[in-house]
């Protein structure tokens, strides 16, 4: 089995404290627009969609769809880099893990997972095949 990589912990800002915060208790959150109804990610205080300041944090489930996927073979690491457009809507950059990675697929359905990362950081999301 391939070694798993290590991530540095997150830098965090007040735009994205609570989201760190929330992954520390195992909550996904994402923003959504109060204005236009449209989740965004990544998190920010201006929805991206109609430039509205009135946005709110909202727990996902954290289901989604491989948009597309890369997989890296750098002994004694594999890993999979993916874009994951989650059902609220929005595409995220993240890992595929816990998978076959010679048959992770576009389309394959995924599911938010946690890996820790260095320095006692809040885990970070990523995804496995759902």
């Amino acid at each position: 089995m391939a070694k798993e990589r290590s991530i540095p912990a997150p830098m965090s800002s007040p735009e994205t404290e609570p989201f760190w915060a929330a992954a520390r208790q195992g909550k996904f959150l994402i923003k959504t627009c109060t204005s236009c109804g449209k989740a965004h990610w990544y998190p920010r205080a201006c929805c991206p969609h109609c430039m509205s300041e009135t946005t709110e944090w909202v727990e996902s489930p954290g289901r989604g769809t491989i948009y597309s996927v890369s997989v890296m073979k750098r002994a004694p690491e594999v890993y999979a880099i993916a874009y994951v457009t989650l059902e609220e809507g929005p595409t995220m950059m993240t890992n595929i893990v816990e998978c076959d990675f010679d048959k992770v697929a576009i389309g394959d359905k995924v599911q938010l997972t946690w890996r820790p990362t260095q320095d006692d950081g809040p885990p970070y999301p990523v995804f496995k095949p759902a």
